[in-house]
């Protein structure tokens, strides 16, 4: 309790300051696809944690998928060493932000504040959450100058296109090694009285279905791959979504529909492919030999990677037994395990007490229903001791008018200082 006033107060100084970072990386639109903007970004995270006594790397992805000299994937580690020997704790944030899409009453790159919110693409996930780490390490190195141990923070590429180009690659080469790094937050907005303990496993594969091309006046001649998708979507009704919804978890997955496992279809190709958008003539007739579905599968804990995938073999073979022209392909695209941090590891419990002793009530623990960063860190960094926490709202990730509220980034600086202090100091 010693430090808390200190520290407190230290944040409550750097209200300005902090309202003004954000702004200024909501400014730099690092949309992801294509990768715009990551040296930028990198760039001037660096010069200003340079200016606080930080080491800083910029890091770039080589080889990574989308990696590329038109858009390079960036990535920067700043380090900070105390007096003496001791643990390094490291706040992990995504630069990246998503497409900004339609319905803004507001700039997506212009930071507005209104009213206690900081408004733009990104302001909530995740460039807020990267600012206030920033504040908080800040802050804590004003009030504890003679710390023990270690202070990394890193804003890193294409977390939301799967991290390779980011976290997967940094853990490959060792940043997030358990004797280099004990201890790892990453900001994600899930609400500043909540702790996020993992996220549910995910697996996605490509279904395509075939048939022969003919003229659409004699469809007979042909063979519609449309069609044969058709009695896969019909059998996937019929059988598997009932199947998915009797799974329930015990981990404390949000919201409780993610409770069970789930499917979704994220598009559907079939036949001619679409032509720009300024063709006027008509599409041409005929039979469509190829369509392709995209499967986006979220599974528990509870369940196996291969049953899982067992089960939509299963539905395909079924759908075969009932029409003999009928063929497929299954292509996988990308798979994660579920990973669940325990309630009684060291960086749960610190961060449980800081959150006690600034909002004054216990947190929740929950789990995320999709996946993020802890990912990698988890299976290839093979660092168990991480957790998600951070201000803003899950609910407006990806919105229009997407926002994060200054009190609550104030509020989690203040948790993340005294992390800093109880573990550190």
């Amino acid at each position: 309790m010693r430090h808390d006033t200190r520290l407190f107060a230290e944040i409550e100084a750097r209200r300005d300051n902090l309202i003004r970072l954000t702004q200024d990386l909501i400014a730099i639109p690092t949309l992801n696809p294509p990768g715009r903007c990551y040296q930028e970004i990198c760039e001037y995270l660096g010069e200003r944690l340079a200016r606080s006594g930080f080491t800083v790397q910029m890091i770039r992805a080589k080889g990574a998928p989308a990696d590329n000299d038109k858009h390079p994937r960036w990535n920067l580690v700043a380090r900070h060493e105390g007096a003496a020997g001791g643990e390094c704790v490291h706040f992990n944030s995504h630069h990246d932000v998503v497409e900004v899409g339609h319905g803004w009453s507001v700039d997506p790159f212009g930071g507005e504040l209104r009213e206690g919110r900081i408004y733009g693409r990104g302001a909530c996930d995740m460039k807020g959450g990267l600012a206030t780490s920033v504040i908080a390490a800040e802050a804590f190195l004003a009030a504890c100058p003679d710390y023990r141990g270690a202070i990394e923070i890193s804003a890193t590429a294409d977390e939301e296109s799967g991290g390779y180009g980011g976290v997967a690659y940094l853990a490959e080469q060792g940043y997030f090694a358990p004797d280099r790094v004990q201890h790892v937050i990453i900001p994600e907005p899930l609400n500043k009285d909540r702790i996020c303990l993992g996220h549910r496993g995910v697996w996605w594969a490509e279904i395509e279905t075939k048939g022969r091309i003919a003229h659409g006046s004699m469809p007979f001649l042909g063979d519609s791959a449309i069609r044969h998708m058709g009695a896969v979507l019909a059998e996937m009704e019929a059988t598997l979504y009932p199947l998915l919804a009797g799974k329930r978890t015990e981990m404390p997955v949000v919201p409780e529909g993610a409770k069970q496992s789930t499917l979704n279809i994220n598009s559907v190709h079939g036949g001619e492919a679409e032509q720009e958008t300024d063709y006027t003539g008509l599409p041409a007739p005929c039979v469509a030999d190829r369509c392709r579905i995209i499967i986006d599968r979220r599974f528990l804990i509870e369940e196996d990677i291969a049953e899982v995938k067992r089960e939509v073999t299963a539905l395909l073979e079924r759908v075969k037994a009932t029409r003999p022209t009928f063929e497929y392909d299954v292509r996988d695209i990308f798979e994660v395990h579920p990973t669940m941090t325990a309630e009684d590891a060291p960086i749960v419990r610190t961060t449980s007490a800081a959150i006690e002793r600034v909002l004054a009530r216990q947190p929740d623990f929950v789990v995320s229903p999709g996946t993020y960063d802890q990912k990698h860190i988890d299976r290839i960094g093979r660092l168990s001791n991480c957790i998600a926490y951070g201000p803003g709202i899950l609910d407006l990730a990806h919105q229009p008018d997407e926002w994060i509220g200054v009190d609550d980034m104030v509020d989690s600086a203040k948790v993340m200082a005294l992390v800093l202090a109880d573990l550190l100091a």
